[in-house]
């Protein structure tokens, strides 16, 4: 099967929510699902949204079958300019294990990195995100701010794109810009 990654285009704006939906429904459940499609037309309408890094794998049959989007984010109004969210990130549920999500966060990476972001942020299961070279951002003085609620702190997580970058960032992670996260 022909995979490529590509950033976003309109024809896909929609079959990429509909992939998103049907994957965090199978995986989770639908109100899940109903947070993260809010929270995807949420970061579509801010001026955190970078339409270069939503990006989304499509097979051979040109149908969406990977969604990665990264935003900007910042620590208490500090590093919009270099730090992003990476969220959410869905592959189509029969595809899962297939390096569909490696090979998408792998090519934001490079993207964000031309691009002069210097750092990623995710919330996340460690294990499906270690692999990629994410770190536990408490070790780079970066919290989950109370109102968060993280089952673990470990599952904050932090990626640097350039070596050193974190040396001079540290703060809270809040959601609190999120309608979609309240």
């Amino acid at each position: 099967m022909k995979r490529i990654i590509q950033s976003m285009e309109d024809k896909y704006l929609n079959p990429s929510l509909d992939m998103v939906r049907r994957t965090f429904t199978d995986y989770e459940n639908a109100e899940e699902a109903d947070v993260v499609i809010s929270l995807i037309k949420e970061i579509r309408s801010m001026s955190a949204y970078i339409p270069a890094l939503e990006l989304i794998m499509v097979d051979d049959k040109d149908e969406v079958i990977g969604y990665a989007m990264f935003s900007c984010f910042h620590l208490g109004g500090k590093y919009q300019d270099e730090l992003l969210l990476l969220s959410p990130v869905a592959v189509k549920t029969e595809l899962q294990r297939q390096h569909i999500s490696k090979e998408l966060i792998e090519y934001g990476f490079e993207k964000a990195a031309e691009m002069g972001y210097s750092a990623v942020l995710v919330e996340g299961n460690p294990q499906n995100y270690r692999s990629r070279g994410f770190q536990t951002s408490a070790a780079f003085g970066i919290i989950a701010a109370e109102s968060v609620g993280l089952p673990a702190p470990e599952c904050l997580m932090v990626k640097e794109l350039q070596h050193g970058a974190l040396e001079h960032v540290s703060g809270a992670v809040d959601y609190s810009d999120y309608k979609a996260l309240r």
